[in-house]
C-alpha cells in the first residue's frame, strides 16, 4: 500500500507539472514564441540566423511535446521550417528542402485542426475543398500562409512525381484563398507567391504570364520595392519566362542598390535576396538566349 501511495504521488506530481507547463505555454508563451519568430525575420546577419534557426526549431519541437495542440507553437514551426528551407536550403539541396517543406506542411495542417486534416486529404473532392477553404478566416491566415508556401514549393521541386501533380489543384486553391483573406500580408507575400507560381508553370499546368505580371506589380505598389523578394521573384520567374533581359537587370540592380534594413521586419529575407540577386546577375547569360 505504501508503494502504491508513492507511485500515485509521483504520477500526480508529474500530471500537475505537465498541466502547469501547458498552462504557461498557453498563457505566457504565445507572445514570447511570436517574438522569437519575428526576431529571426528581423535579423540582418544571415550567417547568424542560419546557424541559430535549427537549434531554435528543435527547441520549439521540445516545447510542442509538452503541449502537442499548442497552435502558436505549431504555426511558428510551420513558419520556421518554411523560411529556413526557402532562404538557406532550397537552392543548395532541393532534396533536403523537400523534406523540410513537408515538415512545415505537417505542422501547418495540424495548426489548422480539423480544417487542416480535410485540406491534407488527398481524396478530397473539389466541392469539399472549396467549402472548407471558405470556413478559413483571418485567425487561420498565418497557418494557411506558411502551409501553402511550403506546399507549392514542395510541388515545384517534385513535378516529376505523380503525387505532387495530383496535389497541385488543392495547393493552388489555398493560395487563392490567401488572396481573398489578406492579399497584402507581409508586404504582399501572397501576391508574390501567386505571381511566381503563374509565371513558373506552363499554361497546361495553370500558368498565366499576364496575370503573373499583374500580381508582381501589385506587390511592388504595396511595398514600394522595399521587400526584395518581390523583385527577385519577378526577375527570376517572369522576366526570364518572357525573355525580358532589360527588366531582369533593372529589377536586380534595384535590389543590389537599396538598403535591406529599410524594412526591419524582413531584413533577413532582404539580405538573402540581395545575395540571390548578385548570383542571378553573375549567371545572367544562363537565363537568356
Amino acid at each position: 500500500m505504501r508503494k502504491f501511495k508513492i507511485i500515485f504521488c509521483i504520477a500526480f506530481a508529474g500530471a500537475l507539472a505537465s498541466a502547469c507547463t501547458q498552462l504557461i505555454l498557453r498563457t505566457v508563451a504565445p507572445s514570447f514564441i511570436r517574438d522569437i519568430t519575428a526576431s529571426f525575420l528581423e535579423e540582418c546577419d544571415p550567417d547568424l540566423a542560419r546557424n541559430a534557426i535549427p537549434s531554435n526549431l528543435k527547441l520549439m519541437e521540445g516545447l510542442l511535446k509538452k503541449d502537442p495542440q499548442n497552435r502558436e507553437i505549431l504555426v511558428s514551426l510551420a513558419t520556421g521550417f518554411a523560411g529556413y528551407s526557402l532562404l538557406f536550403v532550397e537552392t543548395e539541396d532541393p532534396v533536403r528542402a523537400s523534406h523540410l517543406y513537408l515538415r512545415s506542411m505537417a505542422y501547418g495542417f495540424e495548426a489548422l485542426g480539423d480544417k487542416g486534416r480535410v485540406l491534407a486529404d488527398p481524396a478530397i473532392s473539389r466541392e469539399d475543398l472549396q467549402a472548407t477553404l471558405k470556413t478559413l478566416s483571418e485567425a487561420d491566415f498565418r497557418a494557411l500562409l506558411w502551409t501553402t508556401l511550403s506546399w507549392n514549393a514542395w510541388i515545384s521541386l517534385n513535378l516529376d512525381q505523380p503525387s505532387a501533380l495530383s496535389q497541385m489543384a488543392a495547393a493552388e486553391a489555398c493560395l487563392a484563398r490567401l488572396l481573398e483573406i489578406n492579399p497584402f500580408y507581409l508586404h504582399g507575400l501572397p501576391q508574390i507567391l501567386t505571381g511566381a507560381l503563374l509565371a513558373a508553370r506552363p499554361p497546361m499546368l495553370g500558368g498565366n504570364i499576364s496575370k503573373a505580371e499583374e500580381h508582381f506589380e501589385r506587390a511592388l505598389n504595396e511595398n514600394g520595392g522595399k521587400f526584395f523578394l518581390t523583385q527577385v521573384y519577378f526577375a527570376r520567374y517572369y522576366a526570364v519566362r518572357v525573355q525580358d533581359r532589360h527588366l531582369f537587370e533593372r529589377l536586380l540592380q534595384d535590389v543590389l542598390s537599396n538598403e535591406p534594413a529599410d524594412l526591419k521586419d524582413v531584413c533577413l529575407i532582404n539580405r538573402m535576396m540581395q545575395q540571390r540577386a548578385a548570383y542571378l546577375m553573375q549567371h545572367l547569360e544562363d537565363f537568356f538566349i
